[in-house]
């Protein structure tokens, strides 16, 4: 709600703040972890990182605890990873991104929508990842701070029924 972080659980070492309705942290690594769980869902939320920035969205994460890619699924916002398959607009390890877009010091609009097996990532419109996977089912969300300055705002998450 840009108020407070009630809805959220906090994971890991990043320094969480709000400021003018802005969650955003610059120390790594952690994590804003849903207090719900969601399986079929759309998910819209705004991200500002910088380049160099290591950001993005977990979903049907299956520990809470410790968010990552070896336990859910992650749209990647970081333009300058040294492995570019898993680089900004990626489901890493599970879908490459199909093009190239760079999210450096701009607002970007991520868009996720996942409905059993398939999954899709858009970023200010443009499709940038889709994917069939069955590992994770369901599980909560997360917002990433896994390096430099990332901020997110405007997050809605709406179930699938």
């Amino acid at each position: 709600d840009g108020k407070d972080f009630s809805k959220w659980t906090m994971t890991g070492n990043a320094n969480w703040r709000i400021a003018d309705g802005i969650a955003e942290a610059d120390m790594p690594r952690g994590f804003l972890v849903s207090r719900d769980s969601y399986g079929d869902f759309e998910l819209r939320a705004d991200v500002w990182a910088r380049p160099e920035s290591n950001g993005g969205v977990l979903f049907r994460i299956t520990d809470a605890r410790d968010p990552g890619i070896e336990n859910g699924y992650e749209l990647n916002i970081n333009d300058t990873r040294k492995d570019q398959d898993g680089r900004t607009g990626s489901i890493v390890n599970v879908a490459k991104p199909l093009v190239k877009f760079d999210s450096g010091n701009i607002w970007t609009t991520v868009e996720i929508r996942a409905v059993g097996p398939k999954m899709t990532a858009r970023l200010n419109g443009t499709l940038t990842a889709e994917a069939t996977d069955t590992k994770y089912a369901r599980g909560p969300v997360a917002l990433q701070a896994a390096g430099g300055l990332v901020r997110y705002r405007n997050v809605q998450i709406r179930e699938i029924k």
